[in-house]
């Protein structure tokens, strides 16, 4: 018999609709029928491709005793953590204050005016291994509940206050200077593996953002190994069993510190921001080898992830046939049986497969050195030798695809939606590829089409032609942050508007007027029992580090001051952070160093299409130019008086006889315009 969630969108959900719990979805009649029953509220917070949520469905929630205890004694509550970032968060938060962690799934136990008072995140269904069970603790919340409720509701009104006062951080009047950007850099330096590759100890993240926050400090500081931790952490990692290398893409992390193991789930958000960071290690470094990683993470997405509407998809969960990873393992004979035995016994001495296995008795394919050390060494063509390889993994890649899959996460998400499309356009120029551009303009299209309520506010979450959930900060910040790439990438004025347009939406109904910055959900969003600034990155960029990006970015194309001045305030409400938390805090790094400087604005009154202009562009969007916005007309059509990059193009004149003249402004002041052919030269950070 299925429960409340039958009827909900969500995959997530859905899997736990013939669950024996009495699932409920976060809703009204829910939580009144919490109030009337005066029972507490058992809140189960995850996500479809979370390894250890199906595990404790398949323990504790499809135990018959368990749900029986559930349905008697607590009113049940679902949610979609992906859907409902805002409960997330809060709940998160206090789970945090609890228990000193956290993670998924999550479960807290709430009052009926939904303020928690115990939580934690998995429990076995029966003591074990030090850990207690599932049956134990509900046992004992219930008997709280019941003989010490005085004591469980001031724990409540104490966990309220202080979830309350966390969501409240202020304009701290820090100035922002180089020094963040300096103290940042020593920090990630002094936790850096000079050895493996990565922040910190195992589990290893691929923290895209401080590896960001690094490539732009290498640019400032050559003398710093900067470059040196981005470029030896990006090779670790596509050598390493967290990439693909047959299908293309990353796993969502590594379990031991050599980026072996992978938890084999696949996210999109993950995706995007390393397509994006090794892009611009590419424009960097001009190295081959980070170009092909960034295409085929770029494939993988289209081929895998991609809705029919042409949104893009959450995820692909870790587990296949009920065991993690079996979709992705290969075993030495599968190999030489698919490549035949000289090619068989090449490619598993290149890809560490052995008989006995180097994860549970099977094989992660990885690169224990590189293609072209393993060439050098062997004394063969290098060049050849890849492109057999080439021709190998297409081979076994068109084998897993006869596999039993993973199952896929398919909802389409505005916020990760915005990181890809922004990926996707920056690899379109970086990379030559047209069809990267056109993904990305179609998905964007798909969400102006789509996402959005009758009075143009953005939704949040779409699946199977229903879109829903009013969107929350980030969902604007980074669909506003692509749209601006997309008008640089095309210099079509739509993409411009519609980032305008979103920006000042943001401004109206996420921004706090009196301490600065901006909360994470909408000033007529759904009562929680508290309202959070988004300051903190995780997986994703924090939405305020995202606004304070587009702010800067929106500020220099338009002339706008008070677009700069609201960038800076949320600057100045991270700034304690920053400094104390420096991992925490990469993408707003970022945006402090594009305010820092020097910042360029680039200029261009010449076809995009053709003649020098169009080499021009070619080459621009082939460097690393991360503090840099660009506009470009052709001559004669100048911008109305009245349009938004008038004032970037007011006064401004083609040279004679030039074929693109290209203006350069730095830090206020405008360089002499040159000729498009000339502007090459001219090309840097």
């Amino acid at each position: 018999m299925a429960n409340r969630l039958a009827n909900e969108s969500s995959p997530y959900l859905l899997q736990h609709a013939s669950n024996p719990v009495h699932w409920r979805p976060w809703d009204a009649a829910s939580l009144e029928e919490a109030v009337d029953a005066d029972k507490p509220i058992f809140l189960s917070i995850g996500y479809s491709a979370c390894h250890w949520c199906h595990v404790m469905e398949h323990e504790s929630f499809e135990n018959a005793a368990i749900a029986d205890y559930l349905n008697e004694h607590f009113i049940s509550i679902k949610v979609d953590r992906e859907e409902r970032p805002d409960l997330d968060q809060i709940y998160m938060n206090a789970v945090q204050m609890l228990t000193g962690r956290g993670g998924w799934p999550m479960s807290v136990f709430l009052t009926p005016q939904l303020k928690p008072f115990f939580g934690g995140t998995y429990w076995p269904p029966t003591a074990r291994g030090g850990m207690p069970g599932f049956d134990q603790v509900l046992r004992a919340v219930m008997d709280a509940w019941a003989n010490r409720r005085a004591i469980a509701l001031e724990q409540s009104e104490k966990f309220a206050e202080r979830l309350q006062e966390i969501g409240q951080a202020e304009d701290s009047g820090e100035a922002i200077g180089i020094e963040l950007l300096d103290q940042a850099y020593r920090y990630l330096e002094s936790i850096y593996d000079f050895r493996d590759g990565g922040f910190g100890g195992a589990p290893k993240f691929p923290h895209t953002m401080d590896l960001e926050v690094c490539l732009r400090y290498s640019r400032r500081k050559p003398e710093s190994h900067a470059l040196e931790m981005v470029v030896h952490n990006l090779d670790q990692m596509a050598r390493g069993g967290i990439y693909d290398h047959l299908g293309g893409g990353f796993a969502r992390y590594s379990v031991d510190a050599e980026w072996l193991v992978p938890h084999f789930e696949k996210m999109l958000y993950d995706n995007a921001l390393l397509t994006g960071i090794y892009v611009n290690a590419y424009r960097v470094t001009k190295r081959a080898d980070f170009a092909r990683v960034a295409r085929e993470t770029c494939d993988y997405v289209l081929n895998y992830l991609t809705d029919e509407s042409g949104g893009f998809q959450s995820a692909e969960d870790a587990d296949s046939e009920g065991e993690e990873g079996k979709f992705y393992v290969w075993s030495r004979q599968e190999i030489i049986a698919a490549l035949g035995e000289i090619r068989g016994y090449r490619f598993c001495e290149i890809y560490d497969v052995s008989e006995s296995g180097n994860f549970e008795g099977h094989n992660i394919l990885n690169l224990p050195q590189s293609i072209e050390a393993w060439a050098a060494a062997k004394n063969v063509d290098a060049v050849e030798l890849r492109s057999e390889l080439d021709a190998d993994r297409a081979k076994l890649l068109h084998l897993r695809d006869e596999r039993i899959r993973p199952s896929k996460d398919d909802k389409v998400l505005t916020s990760w939606n915005g990181l890809m499309i922004e990926s996707l356009a920056q690899a379109a120029g970086a990379l030559g590829e047209p069809k990267y551009l056109a993904a990305a303009e179609r998905a964007a299209d798909f969400l102006f089409d789509t996402m959005l309520d009758p009075n143009g506010r953005l939704l949040h979450s779409y699946r199977q032609g229903v879109a829903k959930l009013a969107a929350y900060l980030d969902d604007y910040a980074n669909l506003a942050n692509a749209c601006i790439t997309l008008y640089e990438a095309t210099f079509d004025d739509r993409w411009l508007d519609r980032a305008i347009d979103l920006s000042n939406l943001m401004i109206r109904h996420f921004a706090d007027p009196a301490g600065g910055g901006f909360y994470f959900t909408a000033d007529d969003h759904e009562q929680l029992i508290a309202r959070n600034k988004d300051l903190y990155d995780n997986s994703v960029p924090s939405g305020n580090s995202m606004a304070a990006v587009v702010l800067l970015r929106l500020s220099a194309l338009l002339g706008n001051t008070d677009l700069l001045d609201e960038a800076l305030t949320a600057m100045r409400v991270a700034a304690p952070l920053m400094k104390k938390h420096p991992t925490a805090t990469g993408q707003m790094l970022t945006a402090v160093d594009r305010y820092v400087g020097p910042a360029r604005e680039v200029v261009i009154l010449g076809d995009p299409e053709s003649g020098d202009t169009r080499d021009f562009l070619a080459a621009y969007r082939q460097s690393y130019t991360p503090k840099s916005v660009i506009a470009c007309v052709s001559p004669g059509t100048t911008p109305e008086e009245d349009a938004p990059l008038a004032p970037i193009f007011a006064g401004k004149s083609p040279l004679p006889d030039a074929d693109g003249t290209v203006f350069i402004c730095e830090n206020f002041a405008c360089q002499r315009p040159v000729t498009a052919k000339e502007a090459v030269a001219n090309l840097g950070s």
